[in-house]
């Protein structure tokens, strides 16, 4: 991972360029002392190189001060000149080096490298030497020996070292010991002590806190041992007092882990829902004491990660996590649900505006520009509000909703909020009903394919078929592709629907064929999610060879936005299907926004000109004119054109005083099924293509 800077420097240098140069990340630039105290304790970097010269209250020297009154980051001091006085002014900030205008890039590199390589020395001596002291410490009880009869304890030099204290510090009496035991835990201490001392307990042993001669709170376990007379009399006790602290610190950090997110800190799912469960139980026994849940998601956040890695990412959640908590009172609580996604417990709200002044208030926050290394980044997001109601009764319930309105948020534009109401809930209800129903649908092949022919406006005979989907739901009747593609393509069951209706076209057009129709062809649809399986082409070779279609008959429609989406890859996979013999239809032109420069390179055979603008035939003098244009370019382009949704006979005679190819509208003919295509195919015999 490479090493992370921030440059204070108030005139632009070649200093970040060399950097760079060599690897560096330079997270952030700041031309003040002020910028790079708050840059410092923002992002926490890994090395600060300051020019002397700052300019405004405080220079470079002082700016170095400032930051060791709080951090132990190297720091390398740039210098334009440096004579004694500067120099032993520069010694009190303790920089890691100094380096003196010019500066090489060689020269630049090496001392960053030693200043980086010197504090990971420095760290691990540290570290090591406080394991070896923890060892040797952990390694040493302190011993105490209390005479019952005289009141009187020893503790040894240990024991007393526990606590902070030297060996003539502590008197030999037991209230030296219990006055230092933390309040909280003393009674259950004493009464482990009097159930050891008249035998119900065979031994003492027990954890708690004592109070160490500098005020800190040490935990301490205790163990003991009664002596008795002949008599069963207790008149001895002896044992070991063990440090615990630092067990106890490890065992709050891993309690700490499991409940927090390790990247920002925040609490995790399992806290949050712990939280909310609370929450929400004393909310119903107390209905006037409202709370909300926002559930927040980032907006487009999966192009940081795809252009500037996931280390910016990581960095940029880390700021966003800051930033929201800041926006919050202490009582709330911000979680790191997964990746991009935040839930945040407003713990006591008058009404639904409280929720969405803080969801504004967060917003703005995120908007504040963030340094990505050299990338500037404002950061929106979509933010679901769900509010207590008496309808719920689990912490999942409403989490759930609050999350039904982010997406509704993203779905209506992004950057906003959204409240909850239960036509959302009913939304996403009928959603999972339909991706079922699909699911269904799929396995039984309830689908219907209808054609749609297409006409030759100078023969006026039908050239070729377009294959629609429609989908025969047992209950519900025919569903049209418009109320379920979106659904298909999400889910991925759009891939085997996809197959069945061009194995079902083009048998058909096969028969067809067979029965006289030389040279009909079958135009399919194929969606974005079909179009760019990387075995697209294999299967529909595939498909031909099972069903005897020549490739010629087949030809397959794609809209603007699914053949601009990877202009390379759109280009290979139509030179492969131009080799089956299958020809490419750029469907509902001019609706896009393809560029010109792009279409001339797309093997295509047939454009289709958008129905919005055959409607506005007679209507709008735009359309025509655009008509038009498309039609004399593709001309130029050696491509046929088709007009769809011809419904009336002005708006064919139209294309017709324009030359325009083919038709295919209502006006024509409807879509129809299978039988009654062939009804109509032998009403007009055709042998020769």
């Amino acid at each position: 991972m490479a090493h992370r800077i921030i440059l204070i420097e108030d005139q632009v240098t070649e200093i970040q360029q060399h950097l760079e140069h060599f690897g560096y990340l330079v997270i952030a630039r700041a031309k003040s002392a002020e910028m790079a105290v708050s840059l410092t304790l923002e992002l926490t970097p890994d090395l600060l190189i300051i020019d002397m010269m700052l300019m405004g209250e405080s220079d470079g020297i002082e700016t170095a001060l400032r930051m060791r009154t709080f951090t132990d980051i190297p720091i390398i001091l740039i210098f334009s000149f440096a004579d004694v006085q500067t120099i032993a002014r520069a010694r009190l900030s303790a920089p890691s080096a100094c380096l003196i205008k010019p500066i090489e890039e060689n020269q630049l590199h090496f001392t960053v490298q030693m200043a980086l390589c010197n504090y990971q020395l420095e760290e691990k001596l540290r570290k090591s030497e406080e394991r070896y002291r923890l060892a040797t410490d952990a390694s040493n009880n302190g011993i105490w020996d209390w005479n019952l009869k005289t009141d009187e304890i020893y503790y040894s030099p240990r024991w007393k070292a526990i606590l902070g204290y030297d060996e003539d510090e502590i008197k030999a009496s037991p209230e030296e010991w219990l006055k230092r035991i933390h309040p909280d835990d003393l009674n259950q201490f004493q009464r482990d002590l009097a159930s050891t001392i008249n035998g119900t307990s065979e031994r003492l042993e027990r954890e708690y806190r004592m109070e160490h001669s500098n005020g800190k709170i040490v935990w301490v376990l205790t163990r003991g041992l009664i002596v008795r007379d002949k008599n069963g009399i207790a008149h001895r006790m002896a044992g070991s007092q063990t440090d615990n602290t630092t067990l106890k610190m490890e065992e709050n950090r891993l309690n700490f882990d499991a409940l927090h997110d390790s990247l920002t800190g925040l609490p995790n799912r399992v806290l949050f829902m712990d939280r909310l469960a609370f929450r929400l139980g004393r909310t119903i026994r107390h209905p006037d004491e409202l709370f909300g849940v926002l559930y927040l998601d980032l907006d487009r956040f999966k192009v940081v990660n795809d252009s500037l890695g996931h280390s910016a990412g990581d960095q940029l959640l880390i700021t966003i996590a800051t930033r929201i908590q800041k926006c919050l009172r202490p009582e709330d609580t911000v979680s790191r649900m997964s990746g991009d996604e935040f839930a945040i417990l407003l713990s006591d709200v008058k009404n639904v505006n409280d929720a969405v002044l803080v969801s504004d208030r967060i917003r703005s926050s995120l908007v504040t520009t963030t340094l990505l290394g050299s990338v500037e980044r404002s950061t929106t997001a979509s933010i679901g509000i769900a509010m207590f109601n008496n309808k719920y009764q689990k912490p999942e319930e409403i989490l759930r909703d609050a999350d039904l309105a982010m997406y509704r948020a993203k779905a209506l534009g992004r950057n906003r909020h959204e409240i909850f109401n239960s036509s959302m809930l009913l939304g996403a209800v009928a959603l999972l009903q339909m991706e079922g129903d699909l699911k269904h649908a799929v396995a039984h092949k309830e689908w219907q394919v209808l054609y749609q022919p297409i006409v030759s406006v100078k023969t006026e005979k039908t050239i070729g078929i377009e294959a629609l989907l429609r989908w025969q739901h047992p209950q519900l009747g025919t569903v049209m592709p418009l109320d379920f593609i979106s659904i298909a393509e999400d889910t991925g069951y759009i891939i085997p629907i996809g197959e069945h209706v061009l194995r079902e076209a083009c048998l058909n057009v096969k028969a067809w064929r067979d029965a006289g129709q030389l040279g009909l062809w079958v135009a399919v649809n194929l969606s974005a999610r079909q179009f760019h399986d990387q075995n697209l082409v294999g299967k529909i070779a595939h498909i031909l060879a099972d069903t005897g279609l020549a490739g010629e008959g087949l030809r397959l429609e794609l809209t603007e936005s699914v053949a601009m989406f990877d202009v390379e890859y759109t280009i290979q996979t139509l030179k492969e299907l131009e080799k089956l013999g299958v020809y490419s239809l750029l469907d509902d032109f001019g609706s896009g926004y393809s560029s010109l420069n792009y279409l001339k390179l797309f093997p295509l055979k047939v454009l289709k000109i958008d129905q919005s603008f055959i409607q506005d035939i007679k209507i709008n003098k735009n359309s025509e004119a655009i008509i038009l244009a498309v039609i004399a370019m593709a001309r130029s382009l050696n491509l046929e054109v088709i007009a769809e949704g011809v419904e009336k006979i002005e708006q064919l005679d139209f294309l017709r005083s324009l030359f325009c190819d083919n038709v295919q509208g209502f006006f024509l003919n409807y879509p129809l099924s299978a039988s009654k295509m062939t009804d109509v195919f032998s009403k007009s015999p055709r042998k020769s293509s």
